[in-house]
């Protein structure tokens, strides 16, 4: 829409007809919406895109000027009349769509001969051209991921605009000439060596074939509507499906992506056709003890034996079922997915509270936002975020700290280069550097750990300069006076040298937070997984009450979350100290409520967490547990401690889509469906519930996980009678009033409703808590924090520390992306990342073989020189299981969050 738009519409003839404009609306889009579709190959309907008008393929002829407009462009005025099929029109059209057929391989050689422009080119009656063909520029297959066909290009830019303004990338530019210009990557480099991360935004928008899948332009068969199965950003997509397999993805225009995805979402899907998959039962061969896991997941029956439904669901259940009866419910606990449905993270729960007899139920949450939730159910009475990630081109000001979007959350960081396009002020907090730090206007490569120290010195001068939101405080908050006299030991002088960053610094970023109109914060997991965790989420939270950025457009605190349904699981109640909807376990009212709901006995004492589940099987005290798509043999820390606990157990009882690490401790497998093999909802960080749809059937004698759920429910004694994820989401709204107003219909021709939902005939709320929060006292509340140092510190034995976490092509331990060939290909080995100076006082060079050694464990993989990571820092990834981070890592817990330490250990590194 252009800024002249104006409130009123804008009356004006087209095809002879008095018809009406909106507000902003081109002459294409008044035509489009009033029926009349005009040829376009330079622009692109999907959100984000602006019209650029150099194709000419959709030019009209407007009453009284010399020279036909393009309506892509132009903008009707009152009173104009507009002629779309005017003889004068449809031969320039015809001309312009000669003219760009003269420059492609013929129809039965292109690359894409189903493509934008052979369509357009056929409703004009244009199958070749009279014109003299151009010279042919060589393809470019360097991409592990696309195919560049510049013979097929037509210099729509579509692609340039795709990269620069909605992606926010900037790799694809125009070079030469007239004649002579052309598309680049970066310096003219081959895509494949260059920055390219690979979204695949260009080859949705490509109009003609030169920009594709490197798999080709392959038409589907069908097309099934779903969500993407990968990180919290939760973008809805399309997969185009041939002979039951997807061939391709779209990016569809949904509340959290507006048509966009990343390298995960459009190419890291054929996992679930990978010859790995799990598709029949397997139990445990009587020959193989627990102390043998070597097994190879194309070849698990050198470990296992297969064998039918009935007899591994019974083997399953009496394992579980003997050992309740035994040790009572103490003895067992249960892993959910965040990977999983909805209905799915329900379901587990249920089982484990009225099936098992406890609520030593937990999930992944629990390694990655736990004590961000402690801190946000303790302040301001809610563990969500408070307003979605699309509200930042609403801020003027926004702080990423801890948090890598370009990495983990890609599409939603490109909302936040849109809004730094528009004017947005970026603030970046991180001790590694990354690649949103090039849009901030301040980056602070603080020191590992620092955090409380440097946000206790911003507000140290936000409360000194009296740039306080007096007025919010007084009216949304308690125990501001506390606050004040805490932050007053903190001034940025002392903390420069806690924290590394220059006290002038933390006062400009300080007032430049304050003053902002509208400010958010959305923060990670180095933020969340130090045994500070809850003290830093409660210093960010303190930081927006005391200026006011809650509850209004533009600003709030919003915790990045991890999995794609990390979120919807934790609202499900896959926490071992809530019910649905964070209801407290220990409250005897809301246990009697479930009691009675679930016609069961409940235990009234808090589960235990991950790692103290860990504990309690070296203890003796947990014998069996049942694990629905969760593998803690890679993502716990500490993970030699945690296989030896899983080779420990009686019985142990995995549901998955492969044999993961964790699987090969198994007595009884159980496989499982992928997520486009099943119908559900899931929800993202945002607070979307978003309906999947069953795209694929199963593979082999693969069942999907409800199904798997309910038939070891009923075999342990509970009389489940579901039919469908249908009717477990309908009780889900019995138990849990934030979705109210969310029905499974309603899902269904909505795709994605936000909660809070109270009414099914209202949106709903996106921007939350600005009247007040769910608090007793309706007040948000102020909680000091202590700097506490790290668990384990660098000493002269291990004296570089170690921060793990994720790189943009793999997702979380591996299974699915390792197995997505494009993903693999283009990230295939275990790298530590050190920065070229640690190197070279080392005596070690960049693709060298190096040892990673903490206190726990000692891996083996590749250096890499990083300049983002700062000297006495290393990172690596934890999705290789052949160099695990873990097994470095620290399980010191956040004595609230119960969140382990892995952000922050010792290492030493040597040759390997």
């Amino acid at each position: 829409m252009s800024q002249a738009a104006t409130d009123n519409p804008i009356r004006f003839t087209l095809d002879g007809q008095d018809v009406e404009a909106l507000p902003g609306e081109t002459i294409w889009q008044a035509a489009d919406r009033l029926g009349t579709t005009l040829p376009h190959l330079c622009w692109s309907t999907q959100p984000g895109f602006r019209a650029d008008g150099n194709c000419r393929a959709c030019m009209v002829e407007i009453e009284g000027e010399r020279v036909l407009a393009a309506s892509c462009i132009r903008q009707p005025t009152e009173g104009m009349a507009v002629t779309t099929a005017s003889e004068r029109a449809t031969t320039a059209r015809r001309m312009v769509m000669e003219m760009l057929v003269a420059d492609q391989p013929a129809r039965a050689d292109t690359h894409d001969p189903d493509s934008k422009l052979w369509h357009w080119a056929e409703a004009l009656g244009v199958a070749d051209s009279r014109l003299p063909t151009e010279p042919r520029l060589a393809p470019d297959p360097s991409h592990a991921a696309m195919a560049v066909n510049l013979d097929a290009c037509i210099n729509c830019t579509l692609c340039v605009r795709a990269c620069r303004e909605v992606q926010g990338n900037d790799v694809i530019g125009m070079a030469g000439r007239g004649a002579d210009a052309h598309v680049v990557f970066d310096f003219g480099d081959p895509m494949g060596a260059s920055t390219c991360v690979a979204c695949g935004e260009c080859v949705q928008a490509c109009p003609t074939g030169a920009l594709l899948p490197a798999a080709g332009a392959v038409k589907p068969d069908r097309k099934v509507d779903s969500v993407c199965p990968y990180c919290g950003v939760g973008c809805q997509l399309t997969f185009n499906i041939k002979d039951d397999r997807i061939v391709s993805v779209d990016g569809r225009d949904g509340p959290a992506n507006m048509g966009r995805l990343c390298v995960k979402g459009r190419f890291g899907f054929d996992y679930v056709h990978s010859p790995q998959r799990l598709t029949k039962p397997l139990i445990r061969r009587d020959d193989v003890g627990k102390d043998d896991v070597d097994v190879d997941p194309a070849n698990p029956l050198t470990h296992f034996r297969e064998a039918n439904w009935e007899e591994a669901l019974d083997r399953a259940a009496a394992g579980l079922k003997r050992i309740r009866d035994a040790h009572g419910g103490k003895g067992l606990a249960g892993f959910g997915s965040a990977k999983g449905s909805n209905e799915e993270a329900y379901l587990v729960q249920k089982l484990v509270r009225a099936g098992f007899g406890t609520n030593n139920v937990d999930h992944c949450t629990r390694l990655c936002h736990a004590s961000s939730v402690a801190a946000l159910m303790e302040t301001i009475g809610s563990g969500a975020v408070t307003a979605p990630f699309t509200e930042a081109v609403n801020a003027d000001v926004i702080m990423v700290i801890g948090a890598h979007p370009t990495v983990n959350h890609p599409v939603a960081a490109t909302f936040f280069k849109n809004a730094v396009a528009n004017g947005t002020k970026l603030i970046v907090v991180d001790p590694r550097g990354q690649a949103l730090s090039r849009y901030a206007t301040w980056v602070l490569q603080s020191k590992p750990g620092s955090d409380v120290a440097l946000l206790n010195a911003m507000m140290h001068v936000i409360a000194a300069d009296g740039l306080v939101d007096q007025q919010y405080i007084q009216a949304h908050t308690e125990n501001y006076a506390a606050l004040a006299e805490h932050v007053k030991r903190f001034p940025p002088e002392q903390m420069e040298a806690v924290c590394g960053i220059p006290a002038a610094t933390i006062r400009e970023v300080a007032h430049a937070f304050a003053t902002a109109r509208a400010a958010m914060v959305f923060w990670g997991m180095g933020i969340s997984q130090h045994i500070h965790g809850t003290d830093n989420s409660r210093c960010l939270i303190s930081l927006c009450l005391m200026t006011g950025q809650v509850g209004r457009s533009g600003s709030g605190l919003h915790p990045l979350r991890g999995q794609n349904n990390v979120q919807g699981a934790s609202d499900a109640g896959l926490i071992p100290m809530v019910y649905p909807d964070y209801q407290p376990v220990g409250d005897a009212a809301v246990r009697e409520k479930f009691e009675t709901f679930w016609g069961a006995k409940l235990d009234p004492n808090p589960g235990l967490t991950v790692v103290e589940i860990t504990e309690a099987i070296h203890d003796g005290i947990i014998r069996g547990v049942y694990v629905m798509g969760e593998n803690p043999a890679m993502s716990d820390p500490n993970v030699s401690h945690a296989r030896s606990a899983l080779a420990k157990l009686e019985h142990l009882v995995v549901q998955d889509i492969f044999l993961t690490e964790t699987a090969a401790y198994a007595d009884v497998i159980l496989p499982a469906s992928a997520w486009p093999e099943k119908d559900g909802t899931v929800t993202n960080t945002n607070r979307q519930v978003q309906r999947g749809r069953k795209a694929l059937p199963l593979p082999g004698d693969a069942r999907q996980d409800w199904w798997i759920i309910q038939e070891i429910a009923r075999r342990i004694g509970l009389d489940w009678h579901y039919d469908g994820p249908a009717e477990v989401y309908e009780e889900m709204r019995q138990a849990m009033h934030s979705i109210d107003g969310i029905t499974w219909d309603r899902l269904a021709r909505e795709d994605a409703v936000t909660y809070p939902c109270h009414d099914e005939n209202l949106p709903g709320d996106a921007v939350i808590f600005g009247e007040g929060f769910p608090t007793p006292s309706t007040r948000g509340k102020f909680v000091p924090a202590e700097i506490v140092s790290p668990d384990e510190l660098p000493d002269a034995d291990y004296p570089i520390v170690l921060t793990t976490g994720r790189v943009l092509e793999h997702w979380h331990t591996g299974q699915m992306t390792r197995r997505a060939s494009v993903l693999d290909s283009i990230e295939p080995e275990a790298m530590a990342h050190i920065a070229p100076t640690d190197l070279e006082k080392l005596g070690l060079a960049a693709g060298q073989r190096i040892k990673v050694t903490s206190r726990r464990g000692e891996i083996e993989l590749t250096a890499r020189a990083d300049g983002h990571v700062q000297p006495g820092m290393v990172f690596i990834p934890f999705c290789y299981a052949e160099a695990a981070a873990n097994l470095l890592t620290n399980a010191a817990l956040d004595p609230f969050g119960k969140i382990p330490e892995v952000k922050y250990c010792a290492v030493k590194v040597a040759a390997a």
